[in-house]
């Protein structure tokens, strides 16, 4: 339980830190729940968090009739995650490094995050545990799901952020597909 708990805690503060020091400060996305919170923050000036945790209920309803467990650490990892992007929105100035190293450095760490949190059992909910549970349920890697819904949110905000911001933020979940695969394999091959 405690390993849960501390798994969801630094999962959190990571991906707080990677979204708001390297994806905000250039309008780059992410995907899933994240990606959408991005898109409504920059399109309608709505708190990244928040907008995650209203997008989220139609997903947590799916995941409470497939499999109940899922729900208790998931929405504990979501809660956590979305207020750390909230929380840590103070960090939009902090670097300044040019778009595609912050497409790259920000989603490795929100990868490593993520990662941590589904290598516990743990995971930010919406698309990830969405994710998690059709990884369980095909026996596929996880990082290659997310990444997959993560391209499809992308394309989703083409018209808010350009071809050229869309084109770093695939980067972005390149890199989150990545550090979310290596840190999971254990998982997927379980």
């Amino acid at each position: 339980m405690s390993e849960k708990i501390s798994a969801i805690l630094i999962g959190s503060l990571l991906i707080g830190i990677g979204v708001n020091g390297f994806l905000v400060p250039h309008h780059l996305l992410d995907g899933g729940l994240i990606g959408i919170g991005l898109i409504l923050h920059y399109h309608y000036d709505i708190p990244t968090g928040l907008s995650m945790i209203l997008v989220s209920i139609p997903i947590y309803i799916i995941i409470w009739f497939y499999n109940k467990r899922y729900i208790a650490y998931g929405l504990l990892g979501f809660l956590i995650s979305s207020g750390m992007i909230d929380v840590f929105s103070f960090m939009r100035e902090t670097f300044s490094t040019n778009i595609i190293i912050s497409s790259v450095i920000g989603g490795s760490i929100i990868g490593i995050g993520i990662g941590i949190m589904l290598r516990f059992d743990t995971s930010t909910g919406g698309t990830d545990m969405l994710a998690q549970m059709l990884a369980n349920i095909f026996r596929f890697p996880v990082g290659i799901i997310i990444f997959i819904i993560d391209g499809l949110v992308l394309l989703g905000g083409l018209k808010i952020v350009g071809l050229s911001v869309l084109a770093a933020s695939f980067l972005t979940i390149i890199s989150v597909a990545i550090f979310t695969t290596l840190l999971t394999k254990k998982i997927a091959s379980a």
